[in-house]
């Protein structure tokens, strides 16, 4: 196997080996293109989110800057929306739903190393892949670490790190991130986790 085929199968790989240097090279000189936009190339925004991202729905904005490593192992649904300082270390799949909407200063870090301080110093990393689901929304400054999932229809509170799985129709917020409140269905709308109503 090729380093890049253990990385994004979740086993131990090393980082420093010449096909995916140039492959996050490739990604950062076209982060840094799309991030030299002017917030008016709506169009031509769009189009580098298409080219850096393996796969992307309709009406996916995102405002700058942004950056990830890979972008080849990002997919996200139809109206996804993210804020500024969105940062996605993408060494295995992340991958969005419809209807997620993230707020600025987000992170989504599949990347990880070895405990041991000798493997680490080797160079060993690991990587495992970030699901959202569907009708999600991500509070300003929440972090993901490697392996969570996030269900559907969830609001994550800001400032939230997200280390384990978070189930559907929950609000879960905190450091680590719990939940705190299952949404239900068919109740008054509300507009905010202190449960005022629209």
């Amino acid at each position: 196997m090729t380093e890049r085929q253990k990385m994004i199968s979740g086993q131990l790989y090393k980082s420093g080996v010449k096909e995916l240097v140039n492959d996050r090279m490739l990604c950062k000189e076209q982060c840094y293109d799309f991030n030299a936009l002017r917030p008016s190339q709506t169009e031509e925004q769009t189009a580098m989110i298409k080219k850096i991202f393996g796969k992307v729905g309709s009406n996916c904005f995102i405002t700058a800057p942004f950056w990830c490593d890979y972008g080849y192992n990002i997919e996200a649904g139809d109206n996804f929306y993210a804020n500024h300082n969105l940062i996605i270390l993408d060494c295995a799949k992340v991958t969005f739903g419809n209807n997620v909407f993230i707020a600025p200063d987000c992170g989504f870090y599949t990347a990880g190393h070895p405990v041991d301080a000798a493997s680490r110093n080797e160079g060993w990393e690991y990587a495992y892949p970030i699901n959202v689901g569907n009708d999600v929304w991500i509070g300003g400054g929440v972090k993901v670490m490697p392996g969570v999932t996030i269900g559907n229809n969830v609001v994550i509170g800001g400032g939230s790190v997200v280390v384990k799985d978070i189930p559907d129709n929950s609000i879960a917020v905190g450091n680590p991130c719990k939940v705190i409140k299952k949404i239900e269905s068919g109740k008054a709308r509300e507009y905010n986790i202190e449960e005022k109503h629209i």
